[in-house]
C-alpha cells in the first residue's frame, strides 16, 4: 500500500511539480510568537495578512484544511474587502496564535462546520481595515485626496495611473491601522457568490501540497505502536528481545497507551512491532461483544425505572400522548461507526533540548500544542505546531492522543520521529460514533398534525471522553498534573448522571411545530471510548426521526412531502429546501419502472437540506440511483464548494448507510481495514444533484449538513420499494 503511495505521489510530482500559478502550501516555518514568520519590510497590519514592498499579499489561514474548501472560501473573503484576486493571494497555513482561535469555539480549532460562519465578518473586517490602511498610505505618499483613489486587483488607481500595493507599506506601517472600516454590501461583490476552481486544486492534483505525513527533518525516524486489543487495558509486561534484534530497530519503549518500535524506516518499525510479546490486563470492555451491548441497550430501553436525562421538554412533554387521534412508536437502532479517514494518523515530532516542533493535519492546533505540553513536560512557549493538510477529519483529527503518543516516544527516545499509525491501528482504536437505540412515540390529530412527540434514548456518551483528551490538552500549564488528570475524568460521571450530552438530542425534535415534546436519553456505556463523527448526534437522530415522520405520514394516509410541509410552518428554511428538492427531483412524477423516491429533510449546524433519493431493489441489494439535494445555508460563498461539500456528505453518508458497522467479540473490534469496512465504490456512487437556495442571510455550515438526510431518504424510498420498514442501521433487506 505504501508503495502504491509512492508511486502516486512521484508520478504527481513528475508531471506537475513544473506546474507554475499561486501557491499553496502550509508553512513549516516557525511561528516566533506570531503565528507566522515576519518578513522584512513587510506591511503588518493584523495577525491575518502580511503585504509585502514586492507586492506579496500573505493570508494566514486560521482554519484547517481538510479537504472541505475552507482554504478557498475564506481567502475569497479576504480578496473580496482587499480588492485582490483570490488566486493572487500566498496562502499560509497558520501556527499557533491567540488571534487565530475560532471565534465561535474559543480555541484554534476547526470543525461544527462554522469556520466560514464564524470567520465572515471578522476576516473580511480584517481586511477592509487593511484596504483602508493601504489607501491612507497612498493618499499620503501620493499627495492625493482620498475620494480619487480607487482600489482593484492590488493596485492603487489614481488620474489613470495604477500603483502597486508593496509601493505604500512603508507608509502604511507607520500610520495607524483604520478600525470598523466600511465593508462591502452584497451589491458591490466581486468575488463571494462567484463560482471559481477551487485554490488548492492545483498543488493537490500535482503533489505538492503537504500533508501531515509529508513532514521530513534531519535525522528521523520512524515509530509505531502496539496497543491494547481491547480498548483501555494497562499493559502488565512486555518482551522487546526479538523486535530488538531486527534490522534497523533502534529503540523499544513503553508509552501510556502502548509499546512502540522505533526504526530507521516504517517497514521495518512495523515488522519488529510484529514479535513483540505483550501481557495486558483484562478490563470491563473485554465483557461485552454487540450482541450483548445490544441486548442491554433494550433491556434498558424497556426498563421505565430509568428515567434517563433531559433533553427536551416542551408543552405538555409525553403527557397528552394517548390523546391523539393515531399514536405510532417504533424502535431503531444504530450501530458504532469509525471515522476511516484516508490518510491514517501520524505526527512528526523533532525535538531541540528543551523545544518541540510537531508537524502534523489536525482539526486542533492549540490541542495539539496542549499534548505536547503536558505529556512532554515542554514549557508552553517551547512548543511549535506547524499544521499541515489533513487527508480527512470528520472530527477525529480533533484530540490529541496521536500528539500524546509521539511526543512520548520522542522524549524517551531523544531522536526526532514520525509515528505514523497503519490503517488497522486507526480502525481498532478510534473515538467511535456512539451506537444507539431509540423508541419513537407520536400522537397525530385527524387532520395529520404532530401532537405529542417522544422520545427515550439509549446509549453512550460522546462529551465524557472528549473531556478525558481535552482536560489534558486544554488546561493551563501551571495546573498541577494530577488535578489535572482528576480533572479530565470527571466528564463521564457528569454527563452520565447529571446533564444529557448535547449530541443525544441533536436535531431529534427542532424540525417540525410539534406543541408537546419530550426527550430523554439514558446512558448505557459499555466503555468503548466515543467521540465526535461527521454531524455528531444529528448522523443518526436524522435517520431516526425522518425515517419515523414517514411512519406518521402513511399511518395518516397522507402523502409524505406534505405531511412534511404541514407540519414545518415554523421552519421556513426548511420548508424552502424541501419545496425545492421537490420541484427539482419531480416528487410524484413517474420513475422508471421499479424506482421508489424517498424523502428525507434536516436542520443542522445552521443550514436546512432536503433530500430525495431513488432507489430500486435487486435481489437483496439496495440499488441508489440519484440523490437530489437542496439546501438553504444563507450567503454562498462559493457555489462550487457547496456543492461539493452536500455531494461529500451523501458518498460519506451513503457509506454508512449501506455498509458502516463497527461490531465486537468480547470487547475486540472485529473491523480492521477497507475489506471488512468497505467504503462506497465508485461504480456504486449515484449520480447526485445539488441545488442551492438564494439567500443574503448570514452564511451556515455546509460540511456536515449534508450527511443526516441520506440514511432517512433511502431507507423510506427502501420501503416503498419493498415494503420492508427497515429501522437498524446499516439498511439491510431480509
Amino acid at each position: 500500500m505504501k508503495k502504491a503511495s509512492m508511486t502516486r505521489r512521484l508520478f504527481l510530482l513528475s508531471t506537475g511539480a513544473a506546474a507554475t500559478g499561486l501557491i499553496v502550501g502550509c508553512s513549516t516555518a516557525a511561528a516566533k510568537g506570531k503565528g507566522y514568520s515576519a518578513i522584512a519590510g513587510a506591511f503588518e497590519p493584523n495577525s491575518f495578512i502580511q503585504i509585502t514592498p514586492d507586492n506579496q499579499v500573505i493570508f494566514y489561514l486560521p482554519s484547517s484544511e481538510m479537504g472541505q474548501g475552507i482554504l478557498d472560501g475564506l481567502t475569497t473573503l479576504i480578496a473580496e474587502e482587499l480588492r485582490v484576486q483570490p488566486g493572487a493571494i500566498d496562502v499560509r497555513q497558520a501556527s499557533l496564535h491567540e488571534d487565530y482561535k475560532n471565534p465561535e469555539m474559543g480555541m484554534q480549532a476547526t470543525g461544527g462546520s462554522n469556520a466560514t460562519r464564524a470567520q465572515f465578518l471578522p476576516l473580511r473586517q480584517a481586511a477592509a481595515d487593511t484596504a483602508a490602511a493601504i489607501r491612507n498610505a497612498a493618499a499620503k505618499q501620493l499627495n492625493q485626496p482620498l475620494d480619487k483613489l480607487v482600489l482593484a486587483d492590488g493596485h492603487v488607481i489614481v488620474d489613470g495611473k495604477s500603483y502597486a500595493f508593496g509601493e505604500f507599506v512603508a507608509v502604511a506601517a507607520l500610520m495607524q491601522v483604520p478600525e470598523n472600516s466600511p465593508l462591502r454590501s452584497p451589491e458591490q461583490f466581486e468575488q463571494i457568490g462567484r463560482e471559481r476552481p477551487r485554490l488548492d486544486a492545483l498543488a493537490k492534483s500535482t503533489g505538492t501540497a503537504e500533508f501531515g505525513i509529508d513532514a521530513e527533518v534531519e535525522n528521523l525516524y520512524r515509530a509505531v505502536v502496539v496497543r491494547s486489543p481491547v480498548l483501555g487495558a494497562t499493559l502488565q509486561g512486555f518482551d522487546a528481545s526479538a523486535a530488538l534484534k531486527r534490522s534497523g530497530v533502534v529503540d523499544v519503549v513503553q508509552i501510556k497507551s502502548g509499546v512502540a518500535v522505533v526504526a530507521q524506516s516504517y517497514w521495518q518499525a512495523r515488522q519488529a512491532a510484529a514479535v513483540l510479546e505483550l501481557n495486558w490486563e483484562k478490563t470491563e470492555l473485554g465483557s461485552w461483544s454487540s450482541d450483548s451491548i445490544y441486548n442491554k441497550f433494550n433491556e434498558t430501553l424497556n426498563d421505565s425505572s430509568q428515567k434517563g436525562l433531559e433533553c427536551c421538554d416542551e408543552g405538555e412533554g409525553d403527557k397528552l400522548l394517548d390523546q391523539s387521534a393515531t399514536v405510532v412508536a417504533a424502535d431503531y437502532y444504530a450501530p458504532y461507526l469509525a471515522h476511516a479517514t484516508m490518510e491514517p494518523l501520524n505526527c512528526t515530532v523533532e525535538v531541540n533540548g528543551d523545544s518541540c516542533a510537531i508537524y502534523l493535519g489536525t482539526q486542533n492546533v492549540q490541542a495539539s500544542a496542549g499534548a505536547a505540553v503536558y505529556y512532554g513536560d515542554f514549557d508552553a512557549d517551547k512548543v511549535k505546531v506547524h499544521p499541515a493538510f489533513l487527508g480527512g477529519g470528520f472530527g477525529r483529527r480533533g484530540l490529541g492522543d496521536d500528539v500524546a503518543e509521539a511526543v512520548l516516544i520522542a522524549q524517551k527516545t531523544g531522536r526526532n520521529i514520525q509515528l505514523v499509525w497503519s490503517r488497522e491501528d486507526d480502525m481498532i482504536n478510534d473515538f467511535y460514533r456512539p451506537a444507539v437505540l431509540v423508541r419513537m412515540q407520536a400522537g397525530v390529530s385527524e387532520q395529520g398534525l404532530i401532537e405529542t412527540w417522544a422520545v427515550r434514548r439509549v446509549g453512550p456518551n460522546i462529551m465524557g471522553y472528549m473531556l478525558d483528551e481535552w482536560v489534558d490538552a486544554l488546561a493551563p500549564d501551571y495546573l498541577n498534573k494530577g488535578f489535572v488528570d482528576w480533572l479530565s475524568k470527571l466528564g463521564r460521571p457528569i454527563f452520565n448522571r447529571f446533564i444529557a450530552d448535547p449530541s443525544a438530542g441533536d436535531g431529534i425534535y427542532s424540525d417540525y411545530d410539534t406543541p408537546n415534546k419530550a426527550v430523554r436519553h439514558v446512558t448505557q456505556d459499555p466503555g468503548l471510548r466515543t467521540g465526535f463523527w461527521r454531524s455528531v448526534g444529528h448522523s443518526s437522530n436524522a435517520f431516526f426521526k425522518e425515517s419515523f415522520i414517514d411512519e406518521l405520514a402513511q399511518s395518516a394516509g397522507i402523502d409524505e412531502l406534505e405531511f412534511r410541509l404541514a407540519n414545518m410552518k415554523n421552519n421556513p428554511r426548511l420548508t424552502e429546501a424541501t419545496q425545492l428538492v421537490a420541484a427539482k427531483a419531480g416528487w410524484g412524477k413517474t420513475l422508471p419502472e421499479g424506482h421508489f423516491h424517498g424523502l428525507a429533510t434536516h436542520s443542522s449546524f445552521g443550514s436546512a437540506v432536503a433530500q430525495i433519493a431513488e432507489v430500486s431493489i435487486e435481489g437483496r441489494q439496495i440499488i441508489v440511483h440519484k440523490v437530489t439535494a437542496a439546501i438553504h445555508c444563507g450567503m454562498v460563498v462559493n457555489p462550487g464548494i457547496v456543492r461539493d461539500q452536500i455531494e461529500g456528505g451523501i458518498i460519506y453518508g451513503l457509506t454508512a448507510a449501506l455498509h458502516g458497522e463497527i461490531t465486537l467479540v468480547n470487547g475486540v473490534i472485529q473491523q480492521s481495514n477497507f475489506h471488512n469496512y468497505p467504503m462506497l465504490r465508485m461504480a456504486d456512487a449515484p449520480e447526485v444533484e445539488v441545488h442551492i437556495v438564494e439567500s443574503q442571510e448570514h452564511p451556515e455550515g455546509v460540511g456536515e449538513p449534508g450527511l443526516p438526510p441520506l440514511a432517512p431518504a433511502v431507507a423510506n424510498a427502501v420501503f416503498k420499494a419493498s415494503g420492508q420498514r427497515l429501522r437498524d442501521l446499516p439498511l439491510r433487506l431480509s
